[in-house]
């Protein structure tokens, strides 16, 4: 297990833009393989976004393709989500988890999941 601690969030207008940070306390994201998931009220865990170890592979779920990126800041060692456009529907409480293998789709293959940050999108 490792301990991340996401942040970032907050509440945004529709089409506004947020970027959410997740770190190690004391430590660094390198060579991890780390995902973005959320849930919104009253549903299951959503796939947002994950990347390989590397950092070369990212992946996104079809309702925020194209308006979320995932990347680590080599200088800070966090994983980023970079959200624009931001809608509704994207309210939600954002975790980041490890990836330990397998599909990175499947909730299954992620441990680590943390406290979670709240994203709120209204006007």
């Amino acid at each position: 297990q490792v301990q991340f601690v996401p942040s970032g969030g907050g509440l945004v207008q529709p089409g506004g833009s947020l970027t959410l940070s997740c770190t190690v306390p004391g430590g660094t994201t390198d060579n991890l393989s780390i995902g973005w998931w959320r849930r919104g009220r009253g549903s299951g865990r959503e796939f947002v976004a994950s990347m390989s170890w590397s950092g070369k592979m990212t992946f996104y779920g079809d309702s925020v393709k194209d308006r979320f990126t995932i990347g680590r800041d080599n200088t800070t060692k966090a994983v980023y989500l970079q959200m624009d456009s931001l809608k509704p529907e994207d309210t939600a409480v954002y975790y980041c988890a490890r990836r330990t293998g397998g599909s990175y789709y499947f909730e299954y293959e992620y441990d680590s999941w943390g406290q979670g940050t709240q994203v709120t999108v209204s006007s």
